[in-house]
């Protein structure tokens, strides 16, 4: 049976989040907030504005990336139901994501008393295990279809 987005899974503590966690559902308190960044997307060149929240609860904290809108709605000392949330890495570091199919909802209390700032979970650096993005003109396998395994 397929899980669906209105279906809550077991909530999970931010200091027991990994480099793989997927379907993070979560409350955390907002700590901070950085300043808004440009960037421009990849995919179809569009501006698009970005920033990092470090949200925590009893057990940890972590950098949550905040895209466009979600900026100015997110403020610091807000508490956050996360829900279908992901974790990846982003310079080395792990960051909390929303992506295209997570939420978070505003909530009036804390179900913590304080947050545990000493395990910043983005703090720690890892290696990122991923294989390298290759394109077809100009990636690392330059010449080289990987479907075919033939040049062109």
């Amino acid at each position: 049976m397929a899980i669906h987005e209105d279906e809550e899974a077991e909530p999970v503590k931010i200091g027991d989040l990994n480099s793989y966690s997927r379907r993070v559902y979560t409350t955390a308190k907002v700590v901070s907030k950085t300043e808004p960044r440009e960037v421009t997307s990849r995919i179809d060149q569009s501006a698009h504005r970005v920033a990092e929240a470090l949200v925590g609860d009893e057990s940890g904290s972590i950098y949550l990336t905040l895209w466009d809108d979600s900026i100015d709605e997110v403020q610091e000392g807000q508490i956050l139901s996360i829900k279908n949330a992901y974790v990846n890495l982003f310079r080395g570091s792990m960051r909390l994501n929303l992506g295209r199919f997570g939420s978070y909802e505003l909530l009036e209390e804390s179900p913590f008393e304080e947050v545990n700032l000493d395990n910043n979970l983005s703090s720690r650096q890892f290696e990122d295990r991923r294989r390298p993005s290759r394109d077809r003109f100009g990636g690392r396998d330059r010449g080289y279809d990987r479907r075919s395994r033939r040049r062109y």
